[in-house]
């Protein structure tokens, strides 16, 4: 039995999806541990692209069971959206599973997620409005009952769970925000139109992955959002609600540390932030816009154009630490293509002291200066390049001098988007 952990390394959007699908043709299990649909995981799989949300990225290998665990946030809109039109295109889901203890994203959590948001003004934290921050509130406050997965399966049980929320939430509704209360038999309704396309699917997930662990099998868990991002670790307050983290993987699924045997933890070959917080190695000019044209640098989930810059080695090294990583995997190298020398980030300078590590407060990070070290382009096209011996040899000495400043080995290359353009090296051999 072997448990990987996959892990985006920096704030998101660095190509995990990818990874996990590749990892998924050998694999028994994959378990997306934590988040929503505040996420966006897109893979390629002969010229046909994927969008997907919430579902766990190995559903197109129909012959791994794919879980969202008891870390998820599910809304139930989006989740029958995804799970219908995947559907539609011949993937039949059949393999899915979700966790009963997976807290549900309600319509009531949306609109406060937008009214806070919208409330905080020119001191936004730049959310996506999907409503994770009051869901994963209102599972930690307990009290009234928040809704799980394992009351859509009962109407009459879901009803008591939103009579017992809109109590509340209707007061802090109408006396905070001065918006009209809601009603429950309208977000009962509302919800309940989708919980026979989920409730087929819930059952208890910790049963399936201790069983699994326990015939040997190969078990790959998912991370959303990246290191970054996530509750502790990441750039406070402009983070998620949970833990994207490697640490996380074992809250989420209920597997334990000492079970886990890798974390890939995901870098793109350069650096990309969406929302507000620090971004120590931002371009604000030609060379981000051409990072971003090149690397189609917009949200899947939300369409906003991503903010771009060099690599942070730094961010990179300590991602490393924070999550115990194995293994790099390199992705959207091509879009380095058009360079003829290009910058790492592999200190910061705060205040005149050095830093080779990310500092823990953020309005330090705020002040950092980013110290670069250059190294040469390879200046040529890499999308058709399918071996390590065939890429250029400016290319190898990039991924040499990332090893280096990572501490970890490059595990994958990735020279485009499709599932067949991933140099693949190592344990992933």
């Amino acid at each position: 039995m072997a448990v990987t952990v996959v892990v985006g390394a920096q704030w998101g959007d660095e190509g995990k999806g990818k990874v996990t699908d590749i990892l998924a043709e050998r694999a028994d299990v994959v378990v997306r541990y934590q988040g929503g649909n505040n996420a966006g995981h897109t893979v390629v799989v002969g010229g046909e692209e994927y969008k997907l949300h919430l579902i766990p990225s190995g559903i197109l290998h129909e012959s791994t069971i794919c879980i969202m665990g008891d870390g998820t946030v599910i809304d139930p809109e989006c989740f029958a959206t995804e799970h219908d039109g995947l559907r539609e295109r011949g993937t039949s889901c059949d393999n899915l599973r979700v966790s009963g203890n997976a807290h549900v994203i309600m319509p009531y959590h949306r609109l406060l997620d937008a009214l806070q948001e919208q409330s905080r003004g020119a001191g936004s934290i730049g959310t996506t409005k999907r409503g994770i921050g009051p869901v994963y509130t209102d599972k930690t406050a307990r009290k009234p009952m928040p809704v799980q997965c394992w009351d859509l399966l009962d109407k009459d049980v879901l009803t008591e769970r939103v009579e017992g929320q809109l109590a509340e939430k209707n007061t802090i509704l109408q006396g905070v925000y001065g918006a009209d209360p809601l009603s429950v038999d309208a977000v009962v309704d509302e919800v309940w139109q989708y919980a026979a396309t989920i409730g087929d699917h819930i059952c208890d997930t910790r049963e399936i992955v201790f069983e699994m662990m326990d015939a040997g099998a190969e078990i790959v868990l998912e991370g959303a959002q990246g290191t970054f991002l996530d509750l502790d670790y990441g750039t406070y307050p402009y983070v998620t609600s949970s833990h994207p983290v490697a640490g996380g993987a074992c809250l989420g699924t209920g597997i334990g540390p000492t079970d886990i045997d890798e974390v890939i933890i995901i870098s793109k070959a350069y650096s990309t932030r969406v929302g507000a917080g620090p971004f120590p190695t931002e371009l604000k000019d030609p060379t981000g816009d051409l990072i971003r044209e090149r690397g189609q640098e917009y949200g899947t989930t939300t369409g906003r154009p991503r903010r771009c810059g060099w690599l942070d080695g730094v961010a990179l090294r300590t991602s490393a630490r924070i999550n115990s990583a194995t293994s790099v995997a390199l992705m959207l190298t091509d879009v380095l293509d058009a360079f003829d020398t290009i910058s790492v980030c592999t200190e910061y300078e705060i205040d005149g002291r050095r830093y080779r590590y990310m500092p823990a407060g953020t309005e330090m990070l705020e002040r950092a200066v980013p110290v670069y070290e250059q190294v040469p382009g390879w200046g040529r096209n890499l999308e058709a390049v399918s071996t390590w011996d065939d890429l250029p040899q400016a290319t190898k000495d990039y991924v040499a001098f990332i090893e280096q400043v990572a501490g970890v080995p490059v595990c994958l290359v990735s020279v485009g988007p499709g599932r067949e353009q991933s140099i693949r090296r190592g344990s992933l051999c």
